[in-house]
């Protein structure tokens, strides 16, 4: 009898865990268009109410009791595709939604699924590059980073350009990634235009706070880029010439439907039409004895290529490369003949250039239905070079003689990384979505090095020098550990945990640093939820500038036994609604300490040279806080966004030896109290739509001398001489003027036998604001008519970069 009772629990019990068996369902979701793996995608079982989120590569994975289902897959703008039927084993389902007729007309930022009012992730945003290319710009030139500056807690540097300024960060304090791989410098012409080509990219993510525990190195900021993976349908592209550059885009199979490929690439070439105005400009230099050549100019170029193949449905690999230069050159042959006996013939030249090449070799893997690997090689290099030369010949009749004289000078600076990192998705159960994996960077930093050359040459002698001066290259090795967990906790409150650890090596010493994530959502109704978050980041190393824009003699150097590694804790928390499904409204709060910040100290600057730089720095703290609101429409024919920011960031260097300002408080140089964007798109039809955007902002904070005096030089000191100088009493004592802006924009488009020809109207800086991108004194003088004297006084003078810009590009999609 008791056996028979126990095998009749051990039935009840095998009978339980059949009635209680979970299976998983699979897959990747795509665009049924062209292929492209949609990123964040929804799937969600009506019947348990439980859903997932389709990660980077497309892949999900929903793991539900076994028995009836009906899984819903959505994509914003696409539309909604329904699977039911009776799961009794692991399913492998893969997805192509087709884009909705219904809402073509739809612009929106991202799916929104983690980001928005049921998502645990705070403080982050999404763009598709739809908007990005609708928003007016300088040349009309569509720009990621100009896109970004219009939200909330991003602020912009000087006018026009394209700095990035994240709650009250610096901006070496922004980790940008393409396909994964960190780019060191972002900007073209000095900071006006970025490197990154809308054309070849595919999703835009911003974290400004509460950062997911898979992101380190950087205190202020990610910007997570991902390219266009390639059409696997057809042929495919675009082509678009505008006032400054032209550009062209082609996607396609290669083979079949498992290879795609996808090339961009943009040149600029006001170099080629400033040409003839140059040589016409060194043509009044020519006389009947003196003949004079001239050609200068600059240009960027930007090249983006991705490859990839589909082995199987469980192996994927990709292969992505970005390269961009930015060019200045100039060529000057100047020859003097003297009819009696000699002739002279200087040859100046520069070449200056700087650049990105960013290469990425990813494996996807499956390695079950709930674990995904992605493996990924990466390579990045920055370098800058200049050289400036100069030969000088002159040859004598009679006697028969010639002489060279050449004097030659460089300067090389640079960084350069590669290494391994492997990151794994894993979804055990639909209240789980957990994130891990590990990276190792091998960083080479080439610091300034000058080199000099001379050379003198005759029918009787040669004479040469060859010196180098400079750092030799500082190599380190930084390794990164990551794990994070999103996590249901019933049906109103969700959370994510995290811990990223890395270690710093350089020079004999080393750093680490355990930095915890987390953020938390309270869902009050299904369109209104509480959110909270804090985040702890380290930064390893240092962007050394003394300018307002960014030139590429700015200089990454990593942090050594005087400099700490820069340390950050955020707090934030915020409240998310969703107004009838058509406006998203947010309100964020968030606090910021920033410890070990450097900052040149009084009367320091940095001439492009890493040697002794230790010294010219100190070391100080800051913090940062700010409201930030954003009501964004994402649905009709009308879209857009208005963002506002209330934020205030101060610095204190008091350390010993090392004070600022005499040990008190300043604001940070982009210290900004209001910002103001209003963003909007208009479709009237097929044909023709329009945008615009008004910004406003208070002004930028700034050093100037409101008084000067008399000094006597120093005997024997060749630094401190005499005459007018400046008496600044504060660190950042003036404002700047507040800044505003209007620019418009209108597209016409008209469909052809084989593409849609468009035509782009825009206006940069409508009303003509002359807004100051430079503050500077001056004197002025008023003349007394009646005694015919002069008086002088000082002024503030401004100098405006950009008044009215109109500008006009055509593209050819095909």
């Amino acid at each position: 009898m008791k056996k028979k009772l126990i095998l009749l629990h051990f039935l009840l019990f095998i009978t339980f865990l059949i009635q209680a068996q979970n299976y998983t369902i699979s897959g990747h979701i795509t665009d049924a268009k062209n292929g492209e793996t949609l990123i964040s995608s929804s799937i969600y079982d009506v019947i348990t109410r439980k859903g997932a989120v389709s990660n980077t590569y497309g892949f999900y994975s929903l793991t539900l009791p076994k028995g009836e289902v009906e899984v819903e897959y959505t994509y914003v703008g696409f539309g909604t595709q329904r699977r039911i039927f009776k799961l009794t084993k692991d399913t492998v389902i893969n997805i192509k939604l087709i884009e909705s007729i219904e809402l073509k007309e739809v612009t929106v930022m991202g799916n929104r699924k983690e980001i928005g009012v049921k998502g645990s992730q705070m403080s982050a945003i999404e763009i598709p590059i739809s908007m990005i290319k609708s928003v007016p710009t300088l040349f009309g030139e569509a720009d990621i980073i100009k896109a970004l500056q219009l939200l909330p807690g991003v602020k912009a540097g000087t006018e026009g350009s394209a700095g990035f300024y994240v709650r009250g960060g610096g901006p070496d304090e922004n980790l940008f990634l393409l396909d994964g791989v960190p780019v060191y410098n972002v900007n073209h012409m000095g900071g006006f235009f970025s490197v990154f080509n809308p054309d070849a990219i595919k999703n835009v993510t911003l974290y400004k706070g509460s950062f997911p525990a898979r992101f380190g190195g950087r205190l202020s900021s990610v910007l997570d880029i991902r390219m266009n993976d390639g059409n696997n349908k057809a042929i495919h592209g675009n082509v678009s010439v505008g006032i400054i550059s032209s550009k062209f885009n082609v996607e396609g199979p290669l083979f079949s439907e498992n290879t795609t490929f996808n090339i961009s690439a943009r040149r600029t070439y006001l170099d080629v039409l400033m040409q003839p105005i140059i040589k016409l400009a060194a043509s009044y230099e020519n006389s009947e004895n003196q003949d004079v050549n001239l050609s200068a100019g600059y240009y960027f170029y930007d090249m983006n290529a991705k490859i990839s193949h589909k082995f199987s449905d469980k192996d994927r690999l990709y292969l992505s490369a970005y390269m961009g230069d930015d060019a200045i050159y100039a060529n000057m042959r100047q020859k003097y003949e003297d009819y009696e006996n000699s002739t002279q013939e200087s040859r100046f030249k520069l070449n200056w250039d700087w650049g990105n090449i960013i290469t990425a070799l990813r494996w996807n893997h499956i390695i079950n239905n709930k674990l995904f690997m992605n493996a990924t090689a990466t390579y990045t290099r920055y370098r800058f070079n200049m050289d400036i030369g100069q030969i000088n010949t002159e040859t004598i009749k009679n006697p028969a003689s010639k002489t060279d004289m050449s004097t030659t000078i460089g300067y090389r600076s640079g960084i350069q990384d590669f290494g391994p990192k492997v990151d794994f998705d894993y979804a055990p159960n639909p209240n789980h979505d957990i994130k891990f994996g590990a990276s190792y960077t091998h960083h080479t930093f080439r610091p300034g090095v000058s080199v000099a050359q001379y050379k003198f040459e005759n029918d009787t002698s040669i004479q040469k020098m060859d010196t180098t001066i400079g750092d030799q290259n500082v190599l380190s090795h930084e390794t990164a550990l990551y794990f994070e967990d999103n996590i249901n906790i019933g049906s109103y409150v969700k959370a994510n945990f995290g811990l990223h650890y890395s270690t710093f090596f350089v020079q004999d010493e080393f750093y680490n640093s355990l930095q915890p994530r987390i953020g938390l959502r309270v869902l009050l109704t299904d369109k209104l939820s509480l959110k909270a978050g804090y985040a702890s980041m380290s930064q390893y190393i240092h962007l050394l500038s003394n300018n307002t824009i960014s030139l590429p003699t700015d200089l990454w150097v990593p942090v050594t036994k005087r400099i700490e590694p820069m340390k950050s804790h955020q707090y934030s928390g915020g409240i998310f609604y969703n107004l009838l499904n058509i406006v998203d409204l947010t309100l964020e709060g968030y606090y910021k300490s920033m410890d070990n910040l450097i900052e040149y100290k009084d009367g320091a600057s940095f001439l492009g040279s890493s040697t002794g730089w230790e010294d010219k720095v100190s070391m100080g703290r800051g913090w940062a806080y700010g409201l930030e609101f954003l009501a964004q429409k994402s649905i009709g024919k009308t879209t857009g966004w208005i963002g506002y920011t209330w934020a205030k960031s101060e610095r204190l260097s008091d350390r010993e030896g090392q004070d600022l300002n005499n040990g008190e408080v300043f604001p940070a140089k982009y210290d900004r109290r209001h910002d103001l964007s209003l963003v909007v798109s208009h479709k009237f039809n097929k044909k023709i739509d329009v945008s615009g955007t008004w910004v406003y902002s208070t002004g930028n904070a700034g050093t100037l001398g409101m008084q000067n005096y008399f000094a006597y030089p120093i005997p024997g000191n060749d630094y401190l001489y005499g005459g007018s100088i400046p008496y600044i009493n504060k660190r950042n004592n003036y404002r700047f003027p507040d800044y505003h802006r209007l620019d418009l924009s209108v597209n016409f488009h008209k469909q052809k036998k084989y593409g849609v020809r468009t035509w782009n109207i825009s206006v940069y800086n409508a009303y003509n604001q002359m807004n100051p991108f430079l503050i500077y004194t001056s004197s002025k003088s008023d003349h007394n008519i009646s005694n015919d004297t002069y008086t002088y006084r000082k002024i503030l003078s401004k100098l405006t970069l950009f008044p009215i810009i109109p500008s006009v590009s055509y593209s050819y999609k095909f």
